[in-house]
């Protein structure tokens, strides 16, 4: 037994969690590597999201020039685009917020006073019986929640300081690591099988390809389909004449990005917006919605996804719950590629003890 690639192959595995987990008892080790990967991460998986969209870019640009070039070629149209984009539909963006902000107090007091005719119901009073649903409690409950924050936020006020240095520094760092990833990045797999031995380096290669493939197929489909799920999402408010039609539509792009569960959380906002307009203008969202949604199941993810990654949904749902407790927001937006990368290492593992 202690001869057979499998036996072999979970020692391994389990020496690896071992030298894990000696290294966290070890403080002076382990800190400054949690440091490292939690400085390192941000701009790295940001600039891996780019350098899966400007590939292909670069790829045919570079077969015309030289890559360095064909980069900065690349980099100056995204910046002229963003200028172009922010000049154009910044105004408007900025317009729509301030309107927002100013209507907060309208749509609070509407909430107020729907607050109130609800409270008048004769369920709502047989609710109130129940001490553990008492209305008195839930608002004192609040009122107490309202004071702790603003206590608190006093203290908080230098931690969000550092979290915007963090972020602007994230921003600094990412051109440069783009670039570098642009330029050098299809000699990695090379520089890396360096390490192994000649008779590994043919099933590493292999690992590397499929892993590849299956973040560039996803990243680049899952964007593609946010970006248009955003734009008709902002067509058909702008069609039933919903206020904010912008903002809600960017809203609905940027949480697009998280699967089945995204769609959910970019239709609240508007659906809020519909009803504090009219219950018909909150279904007129509902069918906007439906709408762009049946598109995007039925007509964008087959064309731009296919089958690629292979995975069934239930699967995703699965995995979806069990990032979510792990790893909130962060964690549903990295869970599908995360998951993605370890099935294939796992498939290949499984054929490496197989074959071997």
């Amino acid at each position: 037994m202690l001869k057979e690639k499998w036996f072999k192959v979970f020692t391994a595995i389990i020496m690896i969690f071992l030298i894990i987990f000696l290294g966290t008892k070890i403080s002076f080790i382990f800190t400054p590597l949690v440091i490292i990967v939690n400085t390192l991460f941000p701009p790295i998986v940001l600039a891996g999201v780019l350098y899966y969209l400007l590939r292909p870019i670069v790829t045919l640009l570079s077969k015309k020039m030289p890559r360095t070039l064909a980069i900065i070629i690349v980099f100056v149209a995204i910046a002229g685009g963003a200028t172009g984009a922010v000049l154009l539909i910044g105004p408007e963006l900025q317009k729509q917020f301030n309107l927002l902000q100013e209507n907060i107090p309208k749509y609070t007091k509407h909430l107020q006073q729907w607050t109130l005719s609800l409270t008048e119901k004769d369920w709502f009073m047989k609710v109130q019986e129940n001490d553990y649903l008492s209305f008195e409690k839930m608002t004192a409950a609040f009122e107490q929640n309202a004071k702790n924050i603003l206590l608190g936020a006093g203290t908080k006020i230098a931690g969000t300081v550092g979290v915007i240095a963090s972020m602007v520094m994230v921003l600094a760092l990412i051109p440069f690591v783009l670039f570098f990833m642009l330029k050098d990045g299809k000699n990695a797999p090379t520089n890396l099988m360096k390490i192994l031995p000649k008779k590994h380096q043919g099933e590493a290669e292999s690992v590397l390809e499929d892993m590849d493939e299956a973040l560039s197929s996803y990243i680049q489909g899952q964007l593609i389909i946010s970006f248009c799920v955003g734009l008709f999402a902002f067509i058909g408010y702008l069609i039933i004449g919903l206020d904010y039609a912008l903002v809600l539509g960017l809203i609905a792009m940027v949480t697009n990005v998280i699967p089945f569960i995204g769609p959910w959380i970019g239709t609240f906002p508007a659906l809020i917006v519909g009803l504090f307009t009219s219950p018909f203008q909150a279904l007129l969202v509902i069918i906007v919605v439906v709408i762009v949604q049946q598109a995007e199941s039925n007509l964008l993810s087959p064309f731009v996804m296919g089958k690629k990654l292979n995975m069934h949904p239930l699967t995703i749902i699965f995995v979806l719950l069990i990032a979510g407790q792990f790893g909130g927001l962060v964690g549903l937006i990295l869970a599908v590629p995360a998951y993605a990368l370890l099935k294939v290492i796992v498939s290949h593992l499984y054929r490496y003890i197989k074959l071997d």
